[in-house]
């Protein structure tokens, strides 16, 4: 006699199936968009890229000075 899985197909056995689909049919907190976070990180960010820009733009200035 064969050993069979059942209709649900092979076995998960960390279960990141079952995380993941849970994860997704979580539904999004009232009035917030599923997308929005705080604005920490992406702050952080931009700084970094101004700064980048900045000293880029300086080494540049000095160069061609």
């Amino acid at each position: 006699m064969a050993n069979t899985q059942g209709p649900q197909g092979n076995h998960d056995p960390a279960g990141s199936t079952q995380m993941f689909r849970a994860f997704v049919d979580e539904a999004p907190e009232a009035g917030r968009p599923a997308a929005a976070t705080g604005g920490g990180p992406r702050i952080g960010l931009i700084i970094g890229i101004v700064a980048a820009v900045a000293v880029i733009a300086a080494v540049a200035w000095l160069a061609l000075k």
